[in-house]
């Protein structure tokens, strides 16, 4: 049997990934562009530091159901080269005023049943993503735009605050965003998805904070 050992930076990393309490978790970062949700489309992005660092995610909508009259998408997350190998996170969200709700949240680690996130987590901060740069980026016009996923003819909005730029386009799901530029890095499209399946299995069971100190066997 091979020896176990703590994965300390397991607790660190879901800080940084999950849609969740403030105090526990945060939230997942979400690519500025406008939220344009297709059921079973998706892309996967690159995110480049300016120190070196890459982190790749992607980003699908896995399912439709309504919220209190509303339409909420199943929006799935995927995160690789974790300390733990793939994660998988999908949040039910719904727009509102430019403003994305998170109604529920599912997690799902590798090897291990999904964990449904208590409502009371989901709510602590709020429970919005800005998800609709339009009001908060001036139109500086349509350029053409080349990454690893093709060329793409997009709108390039500039954050009125100065805290970055973004091409987006239509034909990308579900935030349109093409390339992305912000203090300390550069997020590019590497890939566009279609008919993408959740990815998430089995029923999922009540949060268990106990999984804060889950164990990963050494290599």
């Amino acid at each position: 049997m091979r020896a176990l050992k703590p994965t300390a930076n397991v607790g660190l990393f879901l800080l940084a990934a999950l849609p969740a309490s403030a105090q526990m978790f945060g939230k997942p970062q979400i690519p500025r562009g406008i939220f344009n949700p297709v059921v079973g489309a998706g892309a996967v992005y690159e995110m480049q530091r300016d120190d070196g660092g890459k982190t790749t995610m992607d980003f699908a909508i896995v399912g439709k159901e309504s919220v209190n009259g509303q339409d909420g998408y199943w929006m799935e997350f995927t995160f690789s080269g974790t300390p733990m190998g793939e994660m998988v996170v999908k949040t039910l969200a719904v727009m509102t005023n430019g403003n994305m709700t998170t109604s529920k949240s599912i997690m799902q680690m590798p090897g291990r049943p999904p964990m449904e996130m208590p409502a009371q987590m989901q709510s602590a901060n709020g429970g919005t993503n800005f998800a609709d740069i339009r009001n908060k980026a001036d139109d500086l016009g349509t350029d053409s735009v080349t990454t690893p996923a093709g060329t793409f003819s997009c709108r390039h909005y500039r954050m009125k605050d100065g805290s970055g730029d973004a091409w987006v386009s239509e034909s990308v799901h579900p935030f349109g965003l093409v390339k992305g530029k912000q203090e300390g890095s550069t997020t590019v499209l590497v890939k566009k998805l279609t008919d993408v399946k959740d990815k998430i299995t089995g029923t999922p069971q009540p949060f268990n904070p106990m999984l804060m100190m889950l164990q990963q066997p050494t290599n």
